[in-house]
């Protein structure tokens, strides 16, 4: 199974490492690395040109926002199956694709999910909060759950199916797109009970107090546009992070 990794990147050389060195070390052997650059000018280029890994595939062009350099990755990706791996994001150990494959073996399922963590951005093994996923299940959906999307695997055909990211969305797109998959794909994921993606705090969603605000407005429309609820469908997801920063993992070191 080829499996193939997406990462959409606009001057991360700072945290960019941390992910290519985390997807190199990977044990599954069947994987594709297609960065999707987005003319970064902090040196991002040369150290991918300088530590550029077998399965590589870089391309560096002017986009319209994180969702269409995404959704250009995802279209010159050859893999079975493709997830994303953010700039500011790592794979939490070795066996995280491994494990994607084997669940993906079996022919019933659609796409894989797991745990994920969030760190301190000025310490990547100091763990803030812990998301446990849990078991899908529809009526979840309106309880505002949904799968942590930097640990989201996908088989090509949801994608050639049921769309890209829609990039009218400026920050809540891979809500939507998860939700539209799930309503109306349906399509049938697998959950992986183990920390497969640990992504540092401090991204566009929770950067500020408008960013976070223009985010809520985001995943509101995104709710009403599915079906899966309203007001109260927005609050429960909110409200759902609190007991995140208290759970098992969180406030430790890895």
């Amino acid at each position: 199974m080829k499996i193939s990794v997406v990462t959409a990147v606009y001057n991360g050389g700072d945290t960019l490492p941390r992910a290519v060195d985390s997807l190199r070390r990977q044990t599954h052997a069947h994987v594709e690395h297609v960065v999707q650059d987005g003319g970064s000018t902090d040196g991002t280029l040369a150290w991918l040109a300088a530590n550029g890994h077998h399965g590589m595939a870089l391309v560096s062009a002017p986009d319209a926002g994180i969702y269409d350099a995404i959704n250009a990755g995802i279209a010159r990706a050859s893999g079975d199956v493709i997830g994303l791996l953010h700039a500011d994001d790592f794979l939490a150990d070795n066996a995280v694709l491994a494990r994607v494959a084997a669940a993906l073996a079996d022919p019933a399922i659609d796409g894989v999910y797991g745990d994920l963590q969030y760190v301190a951005r000025d310490d990547d093994t100091r763990v803030i909060r812990h998301w446990s996923a849990g078991v899908y299940t529809p009526q979840r959906l309106r309880r505002g759950w949904m799968p942590p999307h930097p640990t989201l695997y996908l088989r090509r055909k949801v994608f050639e199916r049921w769309g890209l990211y829609d990039t009218s969305y400026r920050i809540a797109g891979d809500y939507d797109g998860m939700l539209r998959w799930l309503t109306k794909g349906q399509v049938r994921l697998a959950y992986i009970p183990h920390v497969m993606v640990r992504m540092r705090l401090g991204g566009a969603s929770n950067r500020s107090l408008a960013q976070m605000l223009h985010k809520s407005r985001e995943d509101y429309r995104a709710i009403r546009t599915h079906g899966v609820g309203g007001v109260g469908t927005l609050v429960t997801k909110n409200l759902s992070k609190l007991p995140q920063f208290i759970a098992r993992g969180a406030g430790l070191r890895f």
